[in-house]
């Protein structure tokens, strides 16, 4: 009776706190405490144990009503085991471990009844219960004769807070991409207190889903020529995603009407004169814009000739024993035609894109005999100029790859041009990649398969006319893993090298690691982040892309960047790459001095197929500071998926173009410039004080010069001259060139400038200060031009909007100076040919290059021992072809260079005309080759198996002159243990340099800067001092070359060449192709390039 008095007054106090549902639980348990009066469920320890005994129902007053919530409800009943063996076990974790969550966490009671629905008591068992540990019965408890029966159980569970059901899926957090999530949410259907467990949010990474592509040009407009009345066809087609629509532009100006928005094609029927001009198209989608290149339109009126039959003038320099005309130079015009395209015939159909074939080009030329020293000089020039097949050259980019630490090659590295790969790096490093046609901008992605070096992506310029230009391509070494804890939160430093403050750090949240698959990872993490750090500045040349991007209406316009960091994250134990997203990246703001920088900083990462830097998200300021740090951040997310390579930087819209020109030598004539130079431009660090950005450089830029020079663009202020700066250096085939002087006098006319403007931009060169430096850079402060000012308006700083102005300019106004050091160096041909512009190459049989696709350069090292360095001549002329036999094809000077390692002994690397078939490709020609030094020279060796090869392959040229050395070409490609040295390139420039360069390391395929003058020779001189008033053999040659010759045939014995069998032999250009990096001209002995 006290219980039940008990159970009335919890109640009475259940009504007044939770109602009606509290009630039904007591109720329940009032039942069941009547139900135990009569049924002993438990003991007061296991059967043969003393001590505390299983709980059994606890009483009412132990109730966790909080825990029970507003209500209680029994299970199903459970039957697990059958009273075989020592009795019935229905234990708790056995029910778990069969029926998982079907028994609640925390069961408050338990009931067990036979299979015969009968309580222990009623069948007079012993057993032990406890709604903790389960039920049992023991046969050995049993009275006698009677055995456990078979029980099932079941437990009373209090009911949980209820939750609604769960609400639709969210939007993702990227609208595409690998690494998006979204969430749902459900509510809890309790009041106030208890909550319901669990969360109340439930998140699962999105289904994949590809993100359009942002376009870039694949195809870009041809520039055309056409007459009046003609038409014309536009094409452009741009990769990514579609939808696209192309827009076309004239002169600037959106056209309506005859452009076909889906296909990129423009057609423009019954041209008129005003129709002439630029046009341009424009693709957009969803993912953003690009632009073409402009193309020209050139329209003719009918009856115009696009090729003026006079050609246009072009000097070369004559020998220095011909004698000056009366203005005081030895140049002499041979003209040339200009390669430009001429309109096809009328009823020609106008294609996509497609041009007549037909250029202007050389139809008639002449040979002059220029008086000089007494004989004629045969000079070939253009007498007219006419429409023709245009030239089709190889254009190839070639160069070196190696590591920016260590100068280590990158030995057969992977090279792409967008997805396809093209080809491997050689065992030093070299590459060769032919661009396709109609390429306007080359990107180019080196991969090193061991993974040691980071992936680099280059823009590389080349000449679009045709031949070869060579980059030196650096890369990063790879920074050595860190171990990270996937499942544990994780921070990166970025730019902590060299005992700097870090420009900023990369947080790496708990889980955020994936798998490919999507799948989270959250073992051990192999992580290296690689930083390039633009506060050093020897990382520029390293640096991927040429910091560009597409804006929002598709022009293609700079950044400035804060730093570069590529990232790799693969599985401690299989290696396997991983993925990561969402990541924060944080930034110190105490990096960036201009306050509009921190309002336009972004996050980037870089396009590998276009070269061009894409947005990945905004850098926004922190909500606040972390304790202990008086440092502020700039805060972003962004997702690390295909993409490796990520950028901080902001768009710079303070840009200029600088004007720059290379010469071949010091003289600087307009005649004698070089193209095909790769020009370098670094913006550098601003002047102390003012509010920019103090970085030691900024963005860097590469152009390759062209007929006129190159301009480069340049960030610029028209406020402070000194407040940007810029390092430009130039390169030609890997030959560093030199900038003019700065000290210890600067001379106007040879920088190239004006004063005052001269001063304004604070020129000077690299050894300015330390004349221990190298040579070969200039440093200037981009000052904005003064609109206003006459002397700022002639270079060599242009306004950004000038860019036509700037490539236009004519060779008096005022530009930046390079030039190639040229120690006696000459080089004349019978057929002018401009190296630098393959296109300017005539097919004739006195032509020095046969072939316009190939060229082959053939060098001879001479050894002269004497106290001096001499000059020394090959005279090149027809040997057996019958077309060319005593005919003139030209002249090479070089005077010889000192051997550091010995004494009175120097040596000189001579180009002579290499053996082989002429331009016709019929019959080949063996050149007759005479080299003679300068002064009182006496042939002492020639070397023996040049000397045998000689005699097995007749003809024979006679060599009884002892002050020369003369020998029929040979045919074959020979090394250099004979002393010649052969190198066939697209480039003849580059061919050049690196015979030169085998043939000052005296092998065959080595290098060097210094003259190895008793290596790899083909034959010796003994020179001494002449006696006062008698001229040398040399210089009879260059007074009188008649009566020289006629004295070298008096010595042999006879006018002509003694004849036997001839043996002609098919030259196979199997010759040595290896690109490495070619010296520079030939120097004096000791003297490296950029020293004095």
């Amino acid at each position: 009776m006290a219980r039940l008095a008990q159970l009335a007054q919890l109640a009475r106090l259940a009504r007044v706190a939770r109602v009606a549902q509290l009630a039904l639980l007591l109720a329940q348990l009032a039942q069941l405490g009547a139900a135990r009066a009569t049924e002993p469920l438990e003991n007061e320890s296991e059967p043969g144990k003393a001590g505390k005994g299983w709980k059994g129902e606890p009483d009412l007053e132990e109730l966790d009503l909080d825990t029970a919530g507003k209500g209680a409800e029994w299970t199903s009943w459970f039957n697990i085991d059958h009273p075989g063996g020592d009795g019935d076990h229905e234990s708790l974790a056995a029910i778990r471990f069969y029926y998982g969550d079907r028994v609640c966490p925390r069961p408050v009671a338990i009931q067990a009844r036979s299979t015969e629905w009968h309580l222990p008591a009623a069948l007079g068992q012993v057993v032990h219960a406890s709604p903790k540990r389960g039920f049992r019965c023991l046969h050995r408890e049993q009275p006698p004769g009677k055995a456990c029966a078979n029980y099932h159980v079941r437990f009373l569970c209090p009911l949980e807070p209820l939750w609604s059901e769960w609400g639709p899926w969210g939007p993702c957090s990227r609208s595409c991409g690998s690494a998006g999530t979204r969430e749902r949410r459900r509510s809890c259907k309790t009041a106030k207190s208890p909550p319901c467990p669990g969360p109340a949010t439930e998140t699962q990474k999105c289904p994949r889903s590809p993100c359009p592509e942002k376009p870039h040009m694949v195809l870009q407009p041809a520039g055309q020529v056409r007459e009046a009345g003609q038409d014309v066809t536009f094409c452009c087609r741009a990769s990514g995603a579609p939808p696209r629509n192309y827009s076309w532009y004239h002169n600037g100006t959106l056209l309506e009407g005859p452009a076909e928005r889906s296909s990129g094609r423009l057609e423009l029927r019954g041209l008129a004169p005003g129709q002439a001009g630029t046009y341009q198209c424009k693709a957009s989608s969803e993912a953003g814009a690009i632009r073409s290149v402009p193309a020209q339109l050139t329209v003719l009126a009918q009856g115009q000739p696009s090729c003026r039959p006079e050609p246009e003038p072009s000097l070369v320099e004559l020998p220095r024993e011909c004698p000056q005309d009366s203005g005081g130079s030895r140049y002499y015009d041979v003209g040339r035609c200009p390669a430009s395209p001429c309109p096809g015939d009328p009823s020609e159909p106008s294609g996509c894109g497609q041009s007549s074939g037909l250029c202007c080009g050389v139809r008639r030329m002449e040979l002059r005999q220029v008086p000089c020293a007494g004989s004629l000089l045969p000079l070939k020039v253009v007498a007219e100029c006419g429409c023709g097949p245009c030239a089709q050259p190889r254009v190839l980019v070639r160069g070196r790859v190696t590591a920016a630490d260590t100068g280590e090659p990158l030995r057969f590295g992977h090279i792409f041009l967008g997805a396809t790969k093209v080809g491997f790096t050689g065992y030093r490093g070299s590459f060769t990649i032919e661009v396709p046609p109609d390429t306007q901008r080359l990107v180019a992605r080196f991969v090193d398969g061991q993974q040691r070096l980071v992936d680099a992506v280059k823009v590389l310029p080349f000449d679009p006319r045709g031949g070869a230009v060579y980059h030196e391509v650096k890369m990063l070494r790879r920074k050595e893993p860190v171990e990270l804890d996937g499942g544990r939160s994780n921070s990166i430093p970025l730019g902590e090298a060299g005992g700097r403050e870090p420009v900023g750090e990369l947080l790496l949240p708990a889980g955020v690691f994936l798998r490919p698959s999507g799948e989270v990872f959250n073992g051990t993490v192999q992580a290296s982040v690689t930083f390039v750090d633009p506060r050093d500045v020897s990382t520029a040349s390293a640096a991927s892309s040429d910091l560009s991007f597409a804006n929002a209406e598709g022009e293609i316009v700079p950044l400035r960047t804060y730093g570069m960091f590529a990232v790799d994250f693969r599985e401690g134990g299989s290696g396997a790459e991983l993925q990561a997203g969402p990541v924060q990246v944080r930034m110190d703001a105490g990096q960036v001095w201009m306050p509009e920088h921190l309002k336009k900083m972004k996050l980037w990462s870089l396009n590998p197929e276009s070269g061009l830097w894409e947005e990945e998200g905004v850098l926004r300021p922190a909500g606040g500071r972390r304790k202990r740090e008086e440092r502020t951040f700039l805060v972003g997310n962004l997702e690390i998926r295909e993409r490796r390579l990520f950028n901080l930087d902001v768009p710079e819209d303070r840009r200029c173009f600088v004007k720059v020109r290379a010469y071949s030598n010091e003289k600087f004539n307009p005649y004698e410039q070089l193209e095909g130079v790769v020009i370098n431009l670094i913006n550098l660090e601003p002047q102390p004080g003012f509010p920019s950005n103090p970085r030691a450089w900024g963005r860097f830029d590469s152009v390759v010069t062209g007929p006129n020079g190159a301009c480069l663009p340049a960030f610029c202020d028209g406020r402070r001259p000194d407040a940007y700066t810029a390092l430009v250096t130039a390169t030609l085939g890997g030959e560093e060139l030199e900038a003019v002087a700065s000290s210890p006098k600067l001379n106007p006319n040879a920088v190239g400038v004006a004063q005052p403007y001269l001063g304004k931009l604070g020129y000077r060169r690299s050894d300015h200060e330390d004349a221990a430096l190298k040579k070969t850079a200039f440093q200037i402060n981009v000052a904005k031009p003064d609109p206003n000012d006459a002397d700022e308006r002639n270079g060599p700083v242009y306004s950004y909007r000038s860019l036509r102005e700037c490539e236009e300019a004519p060779v008096g106004a005022n530009h930046l100076r390079f030039y190639r050091v040229e120690v006696d160096r000459y080089e004349y041909n019978v057929v002018p040919f401009k190296e630098s512009d393959v296109t300017s190459w005539t097919g004739d049989y006195l032509a020095w290059w046969p072939n316009p696709q190939e060229f082959r350069a053939c060098f001879i090292k001479v050894r002269l021992e004497g106290p001096q360095e001499y000059m020394v001549r090959s005279r090149n002329v027809g040997g057996s072809h019958p077309r060319t036999r005593g005919q003139l094809y030209g002249l090479r000077d070089s005077r010889s260079v000192r051997d550091p390692l010995l004494g009175d002994a120097s040596g000189a690397c001579v180009e002579f005309k290499c053996g082989g078939m002429l331009f016709d490709q019929s019959l080949a020609d063996r050149t007759l080759v005479s080299i003679v030094p300068q002064g009182s020279c006496r042939r002492t060796a020639i070397n023996g198996l040049l000397r045998d090869y000689l005699s097995r392959h007749p003809p024979l040229a006679d060599n009884n002159h002892t002050g020369a050395f003369s020998m029929l070409a040979p045919l074959d490609p020979l090394g250099h243990n004979y002393g010649i040295y052969t190198v066939t390139d697209q480039n003849p420039r580059l061919a050049k340099e690196i015979a030169i360069g085998r043939c000052f390391a005296g092998t065959s395929d080595g290098f060097s800067r210094e003259m190895r003058a008793a290596e790899g020779t083909a034959v010796t001189f003994s020179c001494q001092e002449r006696p006062p008033g008698r001229e040398s053999f040399f210089q009879r040659l260059l007074s009188a070359p008649a009566e020289a010759l006629q004295e070298i045939r008096r010595e042999m014995g006879r006018s002509e060449l003694r004849r036997a069998a001839p043996e002609v032999m098919d030259f196979a250009s199997g010759a040595p192709t290896g690109t490495r990096r070619s010296p520079g001209s030939q120097r004096r002995a000791g003297r490296q390039r950029g020293q004095p």
